[in-house]
C-alpha cells in the first residue's frame, strides 16, 4: 500500500502526459488529382511525416483525374489499399479528387477527424483563374466544404525539386500546428521552375492558358471534329499570382469556398424582377 502511494503521483503524471500526447496528434489527409501512383504525393507524405506529432493519411484517386475541378461520381466507390514495396502508402479511390477527399473525411476520419487537408503535389501550376478547372484545387475545396482548412500545392512540370517543395509545405503545416489554421481558407501554393526569387502572396489573377483556339480537323454531313490548341499567355498585371509566378516567385493565394459577389446583392434585389401569376 505504501509503495502504491509512492508511485501513484508518477502514474498520474504519466497518464496525463499520454493523454496530452494523443491530444496533440495533428491528423493530415493528403490527396491529389494526378492519382495515387504519382511519385510526388509519396514524396510529400514522406516529408510531412517527419514533423513531430503528425499522422498522415493518403486518400487519392486511383487514376489521373486532372482538370476535374470539384466534380464527383454518383456511383459506388471502389477503395483499394496501396503499398509501396512493403510499406502502406494509402487508399486508392475509384472517383474524382473530391470523392477521395470526401471518403477520407467521412470514413477514414470518422472516429478521429482530420485537422488539415493537403492536395498535391500537382504536376503543373494552378495560378490564375484557370484554377477553377483544377482537380487539385477542387480536392482542397472539398476539405473546406467539410469545414477543414486546406492547402493546395502545385509545381512546374519540370525543373523543380519536389523534396524542397514538400519541405516548404511542411513549414506551413508546422505553422498551423503551432498557431492554428485560418478558418474557411484554402492556401493555393505554386512553385515555379528555375531560380526562385522569393515568396509573393497575391490575389488570383488572369489566366496563363489560352484554351479558346479551335481548328477544324474533319467534317462529315452531321459531325465535325476540332482540335483544341492551348497557348500560353504572359500576365501584365503585377498584382496577381500569375504575374508573380511567371516572374519566378513562389506564390501563395488565400482562397474561400464562397463565390458570392456580395456587392451586387442589393443592386439585383432592386432590378424589379417579377414572377408571372398563374
Amino acid at each position: 500500500m505504501k509503495y502504491f502511494k509512492r508511485i501513484f503521483p508518477t502514474l498520474v503524471l504519466l497518464l496525463c502526459l499520454t493523454k496530452l500526447s494523443v491530444a496533440q496528434t495533428y491528423r493530415i489527409l493528403i490527396s491529389n488529382d494526378d492519382g495515387i501512383e504519382s511519385p510526388l504525393i509519396s514524396t510529400l507524405k514522406t516529408e510531412i511525416s517527419k514533423l513531430p506529432n503528425v499522422e498522415v493519411v493518403i486518400s487519392a484517386p486511383a487514376e489521373n483525374q486532372s482538370g476535374s475541378s470539384q466534380s464527383t461520381n454518383s456511383g459506388p466507390l471502389e477503395v483499394e489499399k496501396v503499398f509501396k514495396g512493403d510499406q502502406f502508402l494509402g487508399y486508392a479511390v475509384s472517383g474524382k479528387p473530391a470523392d477521395a477527399v470526401r471518403f477520407g473525411i467521412r470514413v477514414l476520419g470518422k472516429e478521429k477527424p482530420f485537422d488539415l487537408v493537403i492536395s498535391g503535389i500537382n504536376r503543373g501550376s494552378n495560378v490564375g483563374n484557370v484554377s477553377h478547372l483544377s482537380g487539385t484545387i477542387g480536392a482542397a475545396m472539398e476539405g473546406l466544404y467539410h469545414g477543414i482548412p486546406a492547402i493546395a500545392v502545385s509545381q512546374e512540370s519540370r525543373g523543380v525539386n519536389t523534396e524542397a517543395t514538400s519541405r516548404f509545405i511542411a513549414q506551413l503545416v508546422a505553422k498551423y500546428q503551432k498557431d492554428g489554421a485560418p478558418k474557411g481558407i484554402m492556401l493555393s501554393v505554386n512553385i515555379p521552375a528555375g531560380e526562385l526569387k522569393g515568396i509573393a502572396v497575391r490575389a488570383m489573377g488572369d489566366a496563363y492558358l489560352d484554351m479558346g483556339n479551335y481548328e477544324l480537323k474533319s467534317e462529315t454531313d452531321n459531325k465535325m471534329v476540332y482540335n483544341q490548341k492551348i497557348g500560353f499567355v504572359q500576365s501584365k498585371n503585377n498584382q496577381t499570382d500569375t504575374f508573380a509566378y511567371q516572374a519566378g516567385y513562389v506564390t501563395i493565394t488565400p482562397l474561400k469556398f464562397d463565390w458570392t459577389a456580395f456587392e451586387l446583392i442589393e443592386s439585383i434585389t432592386n432590378w424589379g424582377l417579377k414572377l408571372e401569376k398563374e
